[in-house]
């Protein structure tokens, strides 16, 4: 397969699940009686909301529950199924936001797919999650999912009786790959020497500063005639761009889901003289970018990272775009300490270097000490979501253990 650790690595952190509509459930009072009682709790009273999006409800908050629903139906009466209701709840209300991790289109909401940036129609979110965020973005309500059977990506791709497959990011998983899936790593060298140069990594104290000197960077690029990708983490970060180069005038293509229908076009013209597009994960992986005839003198694509992903290999995919076959290139790094990915480090740590930023922008260690604690947040989410994929198959082996007749797992 290609972009094998994107299906391997990245995917296998949510299992695979065979589901079925629970037409009978009276599930809209039900979760939207939830929301409301999510919505009359405070953050930092009621509950608390850590680095990693998980979310406790404080004892203040579990007295204040249970006072709310004193006069509701026998069904609230029972604490664990009160309190992880509306735990779910408040995690549609504050870690699921749209033109992030979805977008809603003809009266649905459609997930998108962090790691691709497409839109995933035929899925949904489980345990009346994705019911809760139909009716905080007021759209029609569909029924609750049963689960009929489910299993993890390792253990499912471990069946296969050949399993091969190609990825030009799949270096830093290479041990992951063998332990997991039994399967050798090797690296074949690029065919033309790479003509690939970075131009540095930047970071600002706040957002706004960031894309202040990024609209700069891209008026003084296309007035060059040098095409731009840039690239961004979120369809929220690309309209947030496309707006402030629209207040400029300064003409740009966007490419996330909510135009995925006309995708093949704008890559497509991507790489013309003085073109600039704005894009997602879309453009990540599998692209190809053509270059017009003159623009491999004026330096070829142009990508510049707004914010850091998860995972480097995401990042490393995007920058790929650019220098294809030996053809020039260059990529940069524009970033600031607002960025999602820096809410695992601790607040205080981060204010302070906010503080110091905005004294000395261009102090050069001030520069490389922020890089170095933006590059600590991404490898702390990679070690998280290795974590992850690793406990998913303990768990998936010790389940099947416990059900096989002999004892041992199939």
């Amino acid at each position: 397969m290609d972009e094998i650790d994107s299906v391997l690595i990245d995917e296998a952190r949510t299992p695979l699940i065979i589901s079925a509509s629970d037409e009978s459930a009276r599930h809209e009072d039900y979760y939207g009686h939830a929301l409301e009682l999510a919505r009359a709790l405070e953050a930092g009273t009621d509950f608390m909301i850590d680095a990693r999006k998980m979310i406790e409800l404080t004892r203040h908050g579990r007295e204040r529950l249970a006072e709310l629903t004193i006069d509701s139906e026998p069904v609230w009466h029972n604490q664990f199924r009160r309190e992880e209701s509306v735990i779910q709840a408040l995690t549609a209300l504050y870690n699921f936001t749209p033109g992030v991790h979805y977008i809603v289109r003809d009266d649905k909401v459609q997930i998108v797919d962090e790691h691709t940036g497409r839109v995933m129609p035929d899925r949904s979110w489980e345990k009346g999650l994705h019911q809760l965020i139909e009716l905080k973005e007021g759209v029609s309500v569909t029924p609750p999912r049963v689960t009929l059977a489910k299993i993890s990506f390792q253990l499912f791709f471990r069946r296969y009786m050949g399993l091969a497959g190609m990825t030009g990011t799949g270096q830093e998983v290479a041990t992951e790959m063998g332990s997991v899936y039994n399967l050798l790593s090797v690296r074949i060298p690029p065919h033309r020497p790479s003509r690939r140069a970075h131009h540095g990594s930047r970071v600002f104290a706040t957002a706004d500063l960031k894309w202040q000197a990024l609209v700069d960077k891209i008026e003084y690029l296309q007035a060059r005639g040098q095409p731009v990708l840039v690239g961004t983490r979120t369809i929220r970060s690309a309209d947030e761009l496309s707006s402030r180069l629209e207040m400029k005038g300064v003409e740009h293509q966007v490419l996330h889901a909510n135009q995925d229908v006309e995708e093949a076009l704008i890559v497509s013209e991507a790489g013309k003289f003085g073109r600039i597009t704005i894009a997602t994960n879309m453009a990540g992986r599998g692209t190809d970018i053509k270059l017009s005839p003159g623009v491999d003198e004026l330096g070829g694509l142009h990508v510049i990272l707004t914010e850091l992903h998860d995972s480097a290999r995401v990042d490393r995919q995007l920058v790929g775009r650019s220098a294809r076959q030996g053809q020039a290139g260059s990529w940069e790094e524009m970033l600031s300490l607002e960025d999602e990915l820096l809410q695992v480090l601790p607040r205080r740590l981060v204010g302070i270097l906010q503080h110091l930023l905005q004294r000395s922008p261009d102090s050069g260690w001030l520069q490389r000490l922020a890089r170095h604690f933006y590059h600590r947040a991404q490898k702390r989410v990679e070690r998280y979501h290795k974590t992850i994929r690793r406990r998913l198959l303990k768990a998936e082996f010790q389940n099947r253990r416990s059900l096989s007749f002999s004892g041992k797992s199939e």
